[in-house]
């Protein structure tokens, strides 16, 4: 179940539009944070120029170095809180969206994915989402933001070093994004090892009964072994990609230290070297124009890993569309007993393949069992999903009491369905709770493991007898209305 690039990027544009009102409140202190680390560069710049000129210690300029160093710590830590809470609250309304869309789309979906990749998709993918909601939309807009802060800073006092910086922070996004290419395909391949390794673990642990019997234990710890030991390797080469990012970072952060320095150094050879103080303020300010570039280069990987479970989440079926206001006015019919009637529905499940119905019609009157027989894959399954509401008649119609089931609200229909699956977990019944039924409904006693019983019981409940062991359970349904 994969959506197509297009689509995973239209998800990724969705989403990242949703988060940037949670990602102000990181951005707002972590700017605040970058003007404060320009102040205690500039200080620090003066006290250690007040030494090289030999000018006292000026313990006001001290203090205030340190009321910067603790504000500025506050804010950072204010700013990790708020990454937090806009990561959390992303994850909780796209776990709570997914399930809801696989709820509405119900066992049907079944048909063609695996639980376990279903599973991984409400768990492991969007807890990899949380990086890109906490860090890579607010890393984005401050990798802009903060290098042009402090290069401006730069500038004014120095055109040399300003247009260094600049120059060697462009490098950055451009060596990011030849090391992206790469790294977003192992992203992708690690995502898609590690839900293959998830699926195949959920069915070995289903069915270790009949592997331990057919005695393939080995066979099958050493297959998962290989599994593992594959996406072991694909998360290493995602790790060898990101630190080329990292490199090219390192790289163009020296290469400004290094010719600030000389620029500087030539100055103060030839005696052009005014003040020290300019120097050393340009040259503090170097870690400092890096830093939202680090951490953009960081939140990179958290920018990859969203990309491959884009691609998942973007695939999940539609949620129904909610109406405003019913289509038609709400009404209470009374009725003793259910009706049910199929008129001439159609459906396919894939039009290569044909119709699974075509053109059924019967009618199911209160009171009685209704058995729908047939040999496997005749449609006795989709016909009980259109009963239960997960699915819908491409032609044709349904009603329940005269009316048609897609008018009814999703409540109501499950106020009139029960459902037995073809493999109920009966658990051995104890003296208070010896029945079959609802006791509110009948009292029906267990008699043999495969009858119910009632003390002259009605012609109409007779039917409700489970069949006899050796029947084929998978070639009959049954449905009481």
């Amino acid at each position: 179940m994969e959506a197509t690039k297009a689509e995973a990027r239209e998800w990724s544009a969705e989403q990242a539009r949703l988060g940037r009102r949670a990602a102000t409140f990181v951005i707002l202190p972590a700017l605040l944070g970058t003007l404060l680390g320009i102040g205690s560069a500039y200080l620090l710049a003066t006290i250690l120029g007040g030494f090289l000129i030999g000018d006292p210690l000026d313990s006001w300029l001290a203090a205030e170095f340190v009321l910067i160093a603790l504000c500025r710590a506050a804010l950072i830590y204010l700013a990790d809180i708020a990454a937090h809470r806009a990561g959390a609250t992303a994850r909780r309304r796209l776990r709570t969206e997914a399930l809801t869309r696989l709820l509405e789309a119900g066992p049907a979906l079944l048909r063609g994915h695996h639980s376990g990749a279903l599973a991984a998709i409400v768990v492991d993918r969007i807890e990899a989402l949380d990086g890109f909601f906490s860090r890579w939309i607010s890393a984005g807009q401050l990798a802009v933001l903060g290098p042009l802060l402090v290069g401006l800073f730069v500038l004014m006092k120095d055109s040399f070093a300003g247009l260094v910086l600049l120059g060697a922070g462009l490098f950055v996004p451009a060596a990011m994004a030849i090391a992206g290419i790469g790294a977003a395909v192992a992203a992708k391949r690690q995502v898609i090892a590690m839900t293959r390794l998830q699926a195949r673990f959920l069915d070995r642990v289903r069915g270790i009964a009949t592997i331990v019997l057919a005695g393939r234990t080995e066979s099958e710890a050493a297959s998962l072994r290989a599994a593992a030991a594959d996406l072991s390797r694909r998360s290493m080469r995602v790790l060898r990609v990101a630190f080329f990012s990292s490199a090219a970072l390192d790289l163009a952060a020296a290469f400004a230290l290094v010719a600030i320095a000389i620029h500087f150094g030539l100055q103060f050879r030839r005696g052009d070297l005014v003040d020290p103080r300019t120097a050393l303020f340009c040259l503090l300010l170097v870690p400092e124009f890096f830093a939202p570039l680090r951490a953009f280069s960081a939140a990179y990987q958290d920018k990859l890993h969203a990309a491959g479970s884009a691609e998942a989440l973007a695939a999940l079926p539609a949620a129904a569309a909610t109406l405003a206001a019913p289509a038609l006015p709400i009404r209470t019919v009374p009725a003793h007993g259910i009706t049910v009637a199929f008129e001439d529905v159609r459906f396919a499940w894939d039009p290569d393949r044909g119709p699974v119905l075509d053109g059924v019609s019967f009618r199911a009157p209160p009171g009685e069992v209704t058995l729908l027989v047939g040999a496997s894959g005749a449609g006795k399954s989709t016909i009980l999903e259109m009963l239960l509401g997960f699915i819908r008649p491409q032609a044709g119609r349904i009603t329940i009491n005269g009316a048609e089931i897609t008018d009814l609200v999703p409540e109501a229909l499950s106020r009139l369905t029960a459902w037995i699956g073809q493999r109920p977990v009966i658990f051995a019944p104890t003296p208070p709770t010896r029945n079959c039924a609802r006791p509110a409904t009948s009292h029906w006693s267990t008699a043999s493991p495969t009858h119910c019983r009632k003390d002259s019981p009605p012609a109409s409940a007779r039917a409700a007898t489970v069949f006899p062991a050796g029947r084929h359970s998978g070639s009959r349904s049954r449905a009481r209305f």
